[in-house]
């Protein structure tokens, strides 16, 4: 049986290093600063695509071309910064304990890139707990593809039915859902909309959920 994570506002709050690399972008174009209330419209869909929607929210929306050089100053930049004021959710160290204890198998699934999610887990001394990483780069299709859920799922050697996805946003559901996985929805995390308004399985306000609404999920099958 396998538990697969999405990382940016599931497992780790990592909202702070990227406002900061994405604000320190937008300052040099002379622009605004985007506020943390927007974090849920920004975040979740990979760096690309928060930059995009960044420069739509302060002004003239930016090219094809200039976002491929802005993408590869963010990742520059956020190379340098990414675990400065990130931090892992409370009670996440203590359920991924509790969870490899109890036998699962434990990956992450996200839409960060996969070098990006592991210097991260590397700086938090969180590898440790997983088998896998599988970033947005990681295979030919990403959340909210299903593609992205099950060919982890494959790869770490169990089957969707076998297998509970937790996120927090609307791209971890709709993946999990479209993949025929069981998913439990944090309420921590930075979707544009309450939790309870995303279609999980179960809502979790804090990792000593996770255990038990695993458990059950998977008694359902």
């Amino acid at each position: 049986m396998a538990i697969l994570f999405d990382l940016d506002g599931t497992l780790v709050d990592t909202a702070p290093d990227l406002l900061a690399t994405l604000n320190a972008i937008l300052r040099d174009l002379g622009r605004d600063p985007v506020p943390m209330s927007q974090v849920g419209y920004l975040v979740g869909h990979g760096a690309r695509a928060m930059i995009e929607r960044a420069m739509t929210l302060t002004g003239r929306p930016a090219s094809e071309q200039q976002l491929d050089s802005l993408l590869a100053r963010f990742m520059e930049i956020y190379a340098t910064r990414i675990a400065d004021e990130s931090r892992p959710y409370d009670g996440v160290e203590a359920a991924l304990e509790h969870l490899a204890r109890e036998g699962y198998i434990l990956a992450v699934c996200t839409n960060k890139p996969t070098a990006l999610a592991t210097q991260l887990l590397d700086l938090l001394q969180m590898r440790r707990y997983f088998t896998h990483v599988a970033g947005g780069d990681h295979y030919p299709v990403r959340k909210p593809d299903a593609g992205h859920i099950l060919r982890l799922v494959a790869d770490v050697g169990s089957e969707p039915a076998r297998t509970v996805m937790i996120g927090d946003s609307i791209p971890d559901v709709e993946a999990a859902r479209a993949a025929q996985v069981p998913v439990i929805a944090m309420s921590h995390g930075y979707a544009p909309m309450p939790a309870a308004e995303l279609g999980a399985d179960h809502i979790a306000a804090h990792f000593d959920e996770v255990p038990d609404a695993v458990r059950s999920l998977l008694e359902r099958k």
